[in-house]
Formats: structure tokens, C-alpha cells, sequence
């Protein structure tokens, strides 16, 4: 109830609605209707009960985060469905969310992956979330699958982020060693380009955009001629790390490839 009081302590709100007080009228979500106001106090004991009591616990010997996502999911849907408060419970469900797994050892980037994947999709959340209450009694796996799935997408988009981040800080590195000890305005003018296009377009940009791709590109190229942009991008092919796509010229990242360890099978 503090964790309800905090969130919506100094908040406009309804006048019938006291922050950290269980709710004494009905309330619903969409087409769900929420619990009896006279169930709330006993339903929410229950529940902070269970969490008191076996958030210590592992569900599966060894696996501490894994358990405390599970145990989060179903925390908060219990939450949601108890729906004990006037307004805030949404977001009492993902504080209560959170603090389980950041318990549970779950890093903070990862500990925020499921209230980000609940307001993403918020149209399926409420499907779901009333889908499953409204099916068999107990019965949460539903909910949990969204969750889990939701979990693991937005995880993975969190890595592939990061994977990228480290590519392009080592493709930054590398194209600065292929230039030191060139310190000719070509040279300057021909590394600026190449780290440019590293951070536009993937699949290539026309000759005709790149002195406007950003205000590096306009102050070297502003008073030449195109044949000396022609002549930089042909030096970078020779190099090895520029090439020329259907789309139009893009820098050729992938030889960083070629400086990784091979694969042992």
C-alpha cells in the first residue's frame, strides 16, 4: 500500500480515490470487472502472504533470476486482477514488478524489459489480461506466455542495441588506425566521409545526398567539385572500405570480420 501512496502522492486524481487506501467501490478495466471492494483487504493479504513467503524460495533449484521473472509475472497479475486501489494499480503491478526482479538479480536494464513490453502492447495486454480472467480458474499461463515472450523480444532487441553500439565503436577505431599518420586535409576529408556514411543508411546512400548527410560532409565538400568527392569515394573502394550498393555507397563494416577469432566447432 506504501509502494500506491508513493506513486500517486501529489498526482491529480478522483475525489473518491486515497492514495494508499484499498478502494470501498467497484471499479473495471475495459470489459473486466475488478474484485469486490469487501474481497480486496483479504486479497491483497493473500497475496503479499505468498510473495512474503516464497519470493526467498526458487521454483527451479539454481535459476534465481529465471524463478523471479515468473514470480513477477504472476505478482503482477494477481495485482491487476485484485485491482485494489482507485487508480495506480497498473503501475503499483509494474513497481512491484520491478523490485521482484531486481531481488531476483536481474540487471536494471532488464528489470524495466517487461513494463516497457506491457505499454508497447497495450492493446494485447488488456486482450489478455481479461482473456485470463476470464478462463479456466487459476489458470495464468496465458498471461505468462505473453509476458515471457514479450521479456525475451524486447531482451533481445536490447542486445542486438548494444551489439551494434560495440560495432560501430570498433568500426570507429579501426577507420581511425587505417588513417594515422595521414594528416593531409585528403586524408581528414576522406576518414570523415567514411565514418559518415558508417552512420547513415545500411544499404547505401546516392552520391547525390552525401555532402548533405551532415555538417561535416557540407564544410569539406562546399567548395568542390564532385570529382572530388568522386575521386575520396574511389580511394576508400581501393582501401577495401567503401562499396557501391544498388542503393548507392555505403562503408564496408564486415572487414571487421576479418579480425575476430575464428569459431571453434
Amino acid at each position: 500500500m506504501d509502494l500506491n501512496k508513493e506513486i500517486l502522492e501529489g498526482l491529480p486524481r478522483d475525489d473518491r480515490v486515497e492514495p494508499g487506501k484499498i478502494r470501498t467501490y467497484s471499479v473495471g478495466v475495459g470489459r473486466y470487472r475488478a474484485a469486490p471492494a469487501s474481497d480486496c483487504a483479504y486479497l491483497l493479504e493473500r497475496l503479499c502472504g505468498w510473495l512474503e513467503r516464497e519470493i526467498p524460495r526458487e521454483i527451479i533449484p539454481g535459476a534465481r533470476t529465471a524463478t523471479a521473472i515468473i514470480k513477477a509475472i504472476l505478482a503482477h497479475v494477481y495485482l491487476a486482477w485484485i485491482h485494489p486501489f482507485g487508480d495506480g494499480n497498473g503501475r503499483t503491478a509494474r513497481l512491484v514488478e520491478l523490485l521482484i526482479l531486481l531481488a531476483g538479480g536481474a540487471p536494471s536494464p532488464a528489470a524495466l524489459v517487461l513494463s516497457n513490453h506491457y505499454n508497447a502492447t497495450r492493446s494485447e495486454y488488456c486482450r489478455i489480461l481479461d482473456e485470463t480472467s476470464r478462463g479456466k480458474k487459476g489458470d495464468v499461463t496465458g498471461f505468462i506466455e505473453y509476458a515471457v515472450q514479450g521479456f525475451v523480444d524486447h531482451l533481445q532487441t536490447q542486445l542486438d542495441e548494444i551489439r551494434l553500439q560495440q560495432w560501430m565503436i570498433s568500426w570507429e577505431t579501426y577507420v581511425h588506425e587505417q588513417f594515422a599518420g595521414k594528416d593531409s586535409s585528403v586524408a581528414s576529408r576522406q576518414r570523415q566521409l567514411l565514418l559518415t556514411l558508417s552512420g547513415a543508411a545500411l544499404d547505401g546512400v546516392q552520391k547525390k545526398d552525401i555532402s548533405a548527410l551532415s555538417p561535416e560532409m557540407m564544410r569539406h565538400y562546399a567548395l568542390k567539385t564532385s570529382k572530388t568527392l568522386t575521386r575520396d569515394i574511389h580511394a576508400l573502394e581501393k582501401l577495401g572500405l567503401l562499396e557501391r550498393t544498388k542503393q548507392g555507397y555505403r562503408a564496408k563494416m564486415e572487414v571487421l570480420l576479418a579480425f575476430l577469432p575464428r569459431r571453434v566447432e
